[in-house]
């Protein structure tokens, strides 16, 4: 006799099916946000602002918001409009010193006699109109000549000339103006060796690509000693600002590239300006990359919640600042969940940031008041709100909205640390922003030929942006470094970095 099968259970069936149903739901949605932030990635816009007015003027303390407000502005239906006033920025500015060539538009002799009189015309003045213009790269030879001497009764003491000037390339056929001129193209502009290349044979210069990658490596060897010394500074200064980012290496005897990763480390002075933008390069994300590297700092650490950064904020010594833009970031990008509380969230943030464009414009002690006054019950009722809304347990664990709780929650014991010390910062932007160039550069150079060639393009980027940051004009200052460095006493050194560099320059000449 078959035997009989188990009875089916419809309660656990249905239960079964509900749960099953409920994993879909979370599935669909979740599937539905990544959709819609691609969509965004591809055809939206990229910026992260939210426009959200609601009690916005309901809000405690921002009369002191409406004291900063620019006289220039005029309140209009649903947002503030500046108004538009010419600026030096809206004209054609150049220097008073440029060489001026000169072009006559005369009429003819013919018609400087008078058709009705016979007479001579007479000449009452002239009008003079300005056209800034420019001419393609002038390339020039310098010839050193070097006289030659001898004793005319003691030849055999030999022959007495002058020294060649030194040099990074002693021996080179490039002068330290033309290889200025590359590494500024490549590490400045964000163009390719192999663009540098056939710009220059537009002019009829040829040289190989293998050249000028030798130049470029030999130059970031060459200024190793300055970027050392300003790693040595980043680290000793009191706030730090952290991040990092991918780029492609290739490697001999494959043919896909590498992934490897440069740092940016930002510090060096005082205030909530460093001078230093330090780049590091490395084949791996590794965290013991930058924990090796800040081991022995102690201060302000800027940084998102990449793991390495939040196991350094369990070391003595440090302070840890997490980011508030990323904070922000993760809930704009929650489609899903309780809208109306991520618009109460942004509309906080975007509080938060308001009272700190004033605090920064301010002394130290009334940008810590104002922080303490303004900012911080902000961030104590964020607090607040968020635990409340995790305990709830209403979110779907998979989506952005939960992912933005949860951030957000796992940074409460360090998010109020920016408002103890005047020189903090509410975010890392100052990192974000100086990781523009590599990517701009990664989308021109495409990728680092090399190990060897991702050290030396840590160090011309550190010492390039870190000119452009200054607004020193870096083909300049590398010529003038690589005429100087090799004769430069150590003891000294520290004057051929681009700040110290650039005060020397404004200096009268007393000599």
């Amino acid at each position: 006799m078959k035997a009989l099968e188990k009875p089916l259970d419809l309660h656990e069936e249905n239960d079964r099916l509900k749960a099953e149903i409920g994993e879909l739901k979370a599935l669909i949605l979740e599937l539905k946000e990544q959709n819609t932030w691609l969509k965004k990635q591809v055809f939206g816009p990229k910026s992260e602002k939210v426009v959200d007015h609601a009690d916005q003027l309901e809000f405690p303390g921002l009369d002191l918001l409406q004291e900063e407000e620019s006289p220039e502005e005029s309140i209009v239906k649903e947002h503030t409009r500046k108004k538009r006033t010419a600026t030096e920025k809206d004209k054609l500015v150049y220097p008073d010193d440029l060489p001026i060539e000169q072009i006559l538009l005369d009429i003819s002799e013919d018609q400087k006699i008078c058709p009705l009189t016979g007479e001579p015309l007479k000449k009452i003045g002239e009008e003079i109109t300005k056209k800034l213009a420019i001419k393609p790269a002038s390339y020039f030879i310098k010839e050193f000549i070097k006289p030659k001497y001898v004793s005319p009764s003691r030849p055999e003491l030999g022959v007495i000339s002058r020294e060649m000037p030194t040099g990074i390339f002693q021996k080179s056929k490039a002068d330290e103006s033309l290889l200025a001129h590359i590494v500024t193209m490549k590490f400045a502009d964000h163009l390719p060796l192999y663009r540098i290349q056939e710009i220059m044979q537009r002019d009829k210069i040829m040289v190989s690509r293998q050249t000028l990658s030798y130049w470029v490596i030999k130059i970031g060897e060459a200024l190793i000693p300055l970027y050392d010394l300003m790693e040595h500074r980043v680290l000793k200064s009191s706030s730090i600002y952290v991040d990092e980012s991918p780029v492609k290496v290739l490697v001999p005897g494959k043919k896909k590239a590498h992934e490897g990763y440069m740092w940016i480390y930002v510090g060096g002075g005082e205030g909530m300006t460093p001078p230093y933008l330090l780049y590091d390069f490395f084949m791996n994300r590794n965290y013991g990359n930058v924990i090796d590297k800040l081991e022995n700092y102690q201060g302000l650490l800027h940084s998102d919640k990449y793991g390495a950064y939040t196991t350094l904020a369990k070391q003595k010594g440090i302070i840890w600042c997490p980011c508030w833009a990323h904070i922000r970031r993760y809930f704009v990008e929650a489609q899903s969940g309780n809208q109306k509380f991520k618009a109460y969230v942004l509309r906080n943030i975007r509080y938060l940031y308001m009272f700190e464009k004033i605090a920064k414009k301010r002394s130290p002690e009334e940008r810590l008041k104002i922080r303490k006054e303004k900012e911080e019950p902000i961030i104590d009722d964020l607090i607040e709100q968020v635990k409340k809304k995790l305990i709830e347990g209403k979110a779907l664990p998979k989506s952005k909205y939960m992912k933005a709780l949860k951030y957000f929650a796992g940074l409460t014991p360090y998010m109020k640390n920016y408002l103890n010390h005047e020189e903090a910062s509410i975010d890392n932007n100052l990192a974000e922003r100086s990781l523009r160039p590599l990517t701009i550069g990664r989308k021109n150079w495409l990728f680092v030929g090399s190990e060897k060639g991702g050290k030396a393009t840590a160090t011309l980027l550190s010492l390039i942006q870190t000119c452009r940051h200054l607004k020193i004009n870096p083909r300049e200052y590398i010529e003038d470094v690589m005429r100087r460095i090799m004769d430069q006493p150590m003891s000294r050194l520290s004057e051929l970095l681009p700040d110290e560099w650039a005060m020397a320059q404004q200096k009268p000449d007393t000599s």
